[in-house]
């Protein structure tokens, strides 16, 4: 990708279908299915919101209606080649950010036909405003005439238009994942390639770069000559990747032949990168997270179906603290620890959710079992500020997110719906990756292999 203007961003796309089951009143208005049948519309008492893998599929000819009203903020965009590992890079903007327009960086990874067309893109994402209020009708005394108020729409919507301003670096091979972190005042980046090889970037001028960019959307291309940093390993790729919030510059790194590397950094902007192992999975370690509140305490999940944990400052041979060898019925996915709470959230390829807590984790058993998805799960990340909320995405193409504290209600549930699913979004193909924005509240990011989605729901 370079050049200019070959990002498309769009404010709205009346693509998307939502069950928000805190208004589940609005929801069964608005979020109903188009029967083609032109002369006799369908009574807004009897409309339902659809429900994917258990409404009935749809006819030919018939559409999903999107419901604007669900969102606080809807944003689409994409990029030349995929992107299916993104990161959220935390900015000097302030926390706990309400206000909108807003401003947010991201760092992807691409996945194009060939290696040598691959890229780590920073991404600035800006102007990203709220939805339009529907127009009110102003009836026949209005004063303005259609066209001036024509051109009011244009100049507004004008106005409005969100803005990517991206900057492309080179890099050879696909980025099977990719996350930041802050080492002092640098932003760096770590990318687990195809070739078989993990290597750490700065990034920091690429995003002032970006903070200081204006106009159009547009993008352009930085060399550099070198990554800080390359560890070839064992020269197999791999998925798991995590920096340590405890511990700067610390990382882990989870391989296709079942190994976990942990790395400590020197000065000098390098690494020591430990030549034993950690071992244990009998497949490929499929993710990683660290501890957010114990120093050196980290988790794996493996395509062996076992979720492990282990404290790093043991030796290799005595780091593992215990193993639930069946946590999902195949392979596991994803994981990710709560902030606040010694809670893990797991996804398999069975598509369930499972809750794991540490003070039970022992026993084999999990807090909660969620099966709502039809497809296996592909990333799932804890609200960073609401400690019971998560996010979801599976291979059914939706975005899921859930409030485990939400009870059973007999009068509002929906029949096959567990009570704390929250909200579905969808509209995207093959979603592969979700995070929250950690000073924007509510606002999450997906990826999936026609673009990204920005967006805030009404109730998150």
């Amino acid at each position: 990708m370079s050049g200019e203007n070959e990002v498309e961003m769009h404010e709205e796309e009346p693509v998307e279908e939502v069950d928000d089951s805190d208004d589940s009143e609005e929801s069964e208005d608005d979020d109903d299915v188009d029967t083609g049948d032109e002369d006799e519309e369908t009574p807004e008492n009897q409309r339902q919101a659809y429900i994917p893998g258990l409404s009935r599929p749809l006819k030919k000819g018939e559409e999903l209606d999107f419901d604007p009203s669900a969102y606080k903020v809807f944003h689409s965009f994409n990029s030349d080649w995929p992107c299916l590992s993104f990161d959220v890079v935390k900015d000097g903007l302030g926390d706990n950010r309400t206000q909108f327009p807003a401003e947010c960086y991201i760092v992807s990874g691409t996945q194009a036909d060939k290696p040598r067309d691959n890229e780590i893109i920073v991404m600035g994402l800006k102007n990203l405003s709220t939805m339009r209020k529907q127009k009110e009708n102003k009836g026949d005394d209005s004063d303005t005439s259609e066209d001036e108020s024509d051109d009011e729409d244009e100049e507004q919507s004008k106005k409005r238009e969100p803005k990517m301003h991206a900057v492309s670096i080179p890099h050879y091979g696909g980025i099977n994942r990719i996350r930041a972190d802050r080492l002092g005042d640098s932003t760096v980046c770590a990318c687990w390639s195809d070739q078989g090889r993990v290597q750490v970037w700065n990034i920091t001028d690429a995003l002032n770069y970006s903070h200081g960019m204006s106009g159009e959307s547009k993008t352009e291309v930085q060399k550099i000559d070198r990554p800080l940093f390359t560890n070839n390993g064992s020269g197999k790729e791999g998925y798991g990747l995590a920096w340590s919030p405890l511990k700067t510059g610390d990382l882990a790194t989870g391989d296709i032949i079942k190994k976990i590397y942990l790395w400590q950094m020197k000065e000098g902007g390098q690494w020591a990168v430990g030549a034993n192992p950690l071992t244990g999975h009998k497949k490929s370690v499929e993710d990683l997270a660290w501890s957010p509140t114990e120093t050196g305490l980290l988790t794996s999940c493996s395509a062996d179906g076992s979720i492990k944990l282990w404290d790093t400052r043991a030796t290799p041979k005595d780091a593992c603290v215990y193993t639930v060898q069946k946590a999902h019925e195949s392979d596991v996915n994803v994981i990710s620890w709560n902030r606040h709470e010694n809670l893990i959230v797991s996804g398999g390829d069975d598509g369930e959710l499972k809750i794991w807590s540490l003070k039970t984790i022992q026993y084999g058993q999990p807090v909660a079992v969620f099966k709502y998805h039809n497809g296996p799960i592909t990333s799932v990340e804890w609200h960073p500020d609401e400690t019971t909320t998560f996010m979801a995405s599976g291979e059914d193409d939706q975005t899921t997110i859930w409030d485990i504290a939400t009870e059973a209600d007999g009068q509002t549930n929906i029949e096959g719906v567990p009570p704390q699913l929250m909200f579905v979004h969808m509209g995207q193909k093959e979603v592969k990756e979700v995070h929250w924005h950690p000073q924007i509240p509510g606002l999450a990011v997906n990826t999936s292999i026609d673009g990204f989605n920005v967006f805030k729901t009404i109730n998150i």
